[in-house]
């Protein structure tokens, strides 16, 4: 261990995970502290309504968005490595111009595709209007620029701010609208203000940071006179929105998902299930975060990069397996206190996905090792046949066992991805000395 904390860039994941990890604690409380109030001022039922609306705007987002942060790091790091300001502009021009076209053909797509899930999704003529407004909020969560020119600036502190400002206004909205008795009305708005202040914050907390580092003119769209100048922009970019795609229909669809096959009561168990499992499995998400970047400024023909990721990920699972007993000592007590003991029977769907915890957290560190080679495109395949395995056990096992069958193809669809993953990591390992890449040589730290 003390030769794993010799290592400069396993101290700097660990100390942005750290930065980040401040504005998560917050940000869960303080959504736990929403989903309370939501679930207290409404019914089963109308609490379920409104899970479905925000899973659904979401869901759609995913789905079309473009992994823009992961462009920023991945052609952006390089660059400032070498300071090449010129190469950092058009990076993040041709980020900005990638994220305003997705969120176009999200809203669009998003609003001409409700009218046909409606009654799928348990809308009455009320909540189908409230749910047509919430899908303006997709150019808010479809774009990933700021997010990835402050992970490529090294600023995990102001993404810390701006993680902790957006639950914030979230939970202030959520117990005034139970305060006022404002009711399902109430939260649909106060939620929509919240996501709109936290989206504008990071595109200004993004201008500020290059401002800062004088890189002027960068957010300024532009797509296919930049794209033609950066080799491998767009074969890069499309893999990754691919394979989000596909992450997107195995996670961010499950609520909804679970809401079509079994009715909007059980989705809402699901996704207070789900707010407790992402709370668990948050350690993972912030190492990933300061872990690509920091890859990216490795030789991935050399053992470096992937004995950084072999440590990480042992940390990782044993961070997962303390949030996971921790959870299980804990967790009938804090459903009861936070969203009462109608709501019980989630935890029951807890214990069963816990085990999903341990093994993602331990495989975190792959999805960054397998860009860093430029293995995207086995790397997308494997993402597909694990989420259709996923997508099928979710179906199947919902209709057959209720919500409790929901919970158990979580955890099988997460063991599913994992181990295919790690087939195709050993082997990416084993073929490492065949990387070509013009990352700038290793920064020693």
């Amino acid at each position: 261990m003390r030769r794993w904390f010799a290592d400069g860039a396993f101290r700097t994941i660990l100390l942005n995970s750290a930065f980040l990890l401040s504005g998560n604690a917050v940000s869960a409380l303080l959504g736990l502290l929403a989903l309370s109030c939501a679930g207290r001022g409404m019914s089963p039922e109308m609490f379920g309504v409104l899970v479905v609306i925000q899973a659904y705007t979401k869901a759609v987002s995913d789905l079309v968005k473009f992994q823009t942060w992961q462009f920023v790091v991945q052609f952006g790091v390089p660059a400032l490595t070498r300071q090449d300001t010129q190469r950092v502009r058009e990076v993040i021009s041709f980020s900005v111009g990638l994220d305003m076209l997705s969120s176009a053909v999200a809203v669009a797509g998003g609003m001409l595709l409700l009218p046909f899930l409606s009654a799928s999704l348990g809308l009455d003529a009320s909540s189908f209007r409230l749910a047509l407004l919430s899908c303006t909020l997709i150019p808010a969560m479809a774009s990933s620029t700021p997010t990835g020119v402050l992970r490529a600036c090294d600023r995990f502190d102001l993404i810390a701010i701006q993680q902790a400002t957006k639950p914030l206004l979230l939970a202030l909205g959520s117990v005034a609208s139970l305060l006022t008795g404002a009711g399902f009305p109430g939260f649909v708005a106060s939620w929509y203000l919240a996501n709109v202040a936290g989206g504008l914050l990071f595109w200004w907390l993004a201008a500020w940071e290059l401002r800062r580092r004088r890189i002027d003119n960068a957010l300024r769209p532009a797509l296919f006179s930049v794209g033609r100048k950066i080799a491998g922009a767009w074969n890069f970019v499309w893999t990754t929105n691919l394979s989000h795609s596909i992450w997107a229909a195995r996670n961010s669809c499950s609520t909804v998902l679970v809401g079509v096959v079994i009715g909007p009561v059980e989705a809402g168990l699901f996704k207070i299930a789900m707010t407790f499992i992402d709370a668990a499995g948050t350690p993972a998400r912030l190492l990933e975060k300061s872990f690509y970047p920091e890859v990216m400024r490795l030789d991935p023909a050399s053992q470096r990069p992937w004995l950084l990721g072999l440590r990480a990920a042992l940390l990782a699972g044993g961070i997962g397996l303390l949030f996971s007993l921790l959870m299980l000592t804990l967790g009938e007590s804090l459903i009861s206190l936070i969203f009462g003991d109608k709501y019980l029977e989630t935890y029951g769907l807890i214990q069963i996905m816990l085990g999903a915890v341990v093994v993602s957290m331990i495989g975190f560190p792959q999805e960054s090792l397998l860009l860093m080679a430029g293995r995207q495109r086995p790397w997308l395949a494997v993402q597909a046949l694990a989420s259709a395995g996923y997508i099928a056990l979710l179906v199947v096992l919902s209709h057959v066992y209720r919500v409790q069958g929901s919970a158990c193809a979580y955890l099988g669809g997460q063991c599913l991805e994992v181990l295919m993953m790690l087939i195709l990591t050993l082997w990416a390992w084993q073929h490492r000395r065949t990387i070509h890449t013009d990352t700038p040589l290793e920064i020693t730290k």
